[in-house]
């Protein structure tokens, strides 16, 4: 079976070394020295600060949310993943949908600011398959109407926008770092803060509220969604591959394009920003034409995705009932291919074929 993606397990020895050292010391969590060395590393190699691991990409936005102390309606994207969603809502924040830009797939930033009110706290865009969002717009709107903006950034890792890291736009950036993703702490995620108050307060608050500089004493309200100690060895293992991976993905991203070009639509990148491979969404004429390519993969054991499906304005516990018809659009003609680094080509040229032979 050929999945629409397919987890990176990095050297096994190199990985027993840091399960070797952590059955000697005994220490396993409470932000050990894989935590801290992985954080260091990211920080590097992402060229940005303030970078707080958690021990999932849905928890990095809840705190971010709770660092920030939001109230009321939040402006979000419909075309994302269900969390991006359901993450508001469990907070006890109000979604409020702005619909997508036809071609990026992204928050259409010229649009957003009619969805402001007086009850608008933030507003949270999606780099969606790590596309960067217009994220000069996005910020002079933000600050005319005083929003706290976060990005939901867990397709972004690595992305850079005019020579800068893309997770540093914004008062806060979400990462994912789920096996599914291009880099994985097997479960796990990230908050950057650009600011470094709100980060210290955010450190104490995945650790119970416990303030280290206040005897320990739990000044805040807290909860615990630190990363451990084995999921920090993972990624220092993935870390280390990054490069490779990318470079076999690109690969297979290429001969993706050049193949399919003119056959489907593909998502309009923002030129102002760097690629890291992460997906291969194609564009359909219309649903059908969706279910019968989907339909003949798996009949040849091919796993495709409708990601993302369906979209999020038409979630069931969503109040305020709006219809985003872009984002409806969108996403009932969108699947994902497989693309993962050891996807060889000739079945990468199995599923091109099945999809040419379907258009």
């Amino acid at each position: 079976m050929i999945t629409v993606t397919k987890t990176y397990l990095p050297n096994r020895a190199k990985f027993d070394n840091y399960v070797n050292d952590m059955f000697e010391s005994g220490y396993l969590t409470n932000n050990g020295k894989f935590v801290t060395k992985l954080q260091e590393k990211l920080q590097k190699y992402l060229n940005a600060e303030n970078i707080l691991l958690v021990a999932n990409g849905t928890l990095a936005l809840q705190v971010a949310y709770k660092a920030f102390e939001l109230k009321g309606d939040v402006i979000t994207t419909p075309f994302s993943f269900v969390a991006t969603t359901s993450s508001l809502v469990w907070e006890g924040l109000e979604p409020v949908f702005s619909d997508i830009d036809q071609e990026t797939f992204c928050i259409d930033a010229s649009k957003f600011k009619n969805a402001i009110s007086d009850k608008t706290a933030a507003i949270v865009p999606v780099h969606v398959f790590g596309n960067a969002c217009d994220v000069e717009t996005i910020q002079v709107t933000a600050e005319k109407y005083n929003l706290k903006v976060i990005y939901d950034g867990a397709h972004a890792f690595g992305v850079n926008y005019k020579n800068k890291s893309l997770l540093s736009f914004g008062d806060a950036a979400a990462l994912s770092f789920h096996a599914t993703k291009l880099f994985h702490t097997v479960e796990g995620g990230a908050i950057i803060f650009k600011d470094k108050e709100i980060y210290e307060k955010a450190k104490d608050m995945i650790n119970f509220g416990f303030n280290p500089k206040n005897g320990g004493y739990p000044d805040k309200v807290g909860i615990n969604c630190k990363m451990n100690e084995f999921e920090a060895a993972m990624g220092l293992c993935v870390l280390d591959d990054i490069e490779e991976i990318l470079s076999k993905r690109a690969k297979i991203y290429n001969i993706y394009r050049e193949e399919l070009n003119g056959l489907v639509r593909f998502q309009k990148q923002n030129p102002n920003s760097t690629k890291n491979y992460a997906y291969f969404p194609i564009l359909l004429n219309d649903e059908s034409q969706v279910l019968r390519i989907k339909e003949s993969l798996k009949k040849n054991d091919i796993d495709a995705r409708r990601y993302f499906y369906p979209s999020l304005d038409t979630l069931p516990y969503i109040k305020s009932k709006q219809i985003m018809p872009v984002s409806r659009s969108i996403s009932a003609r969108i699947l994902c291919l497989p693309l993962y680094d050891s996807l060889n080509e000739e079945n990468v040229f199995r599923i091109i074929k099945i999809i040419k032979n379907n258009v």
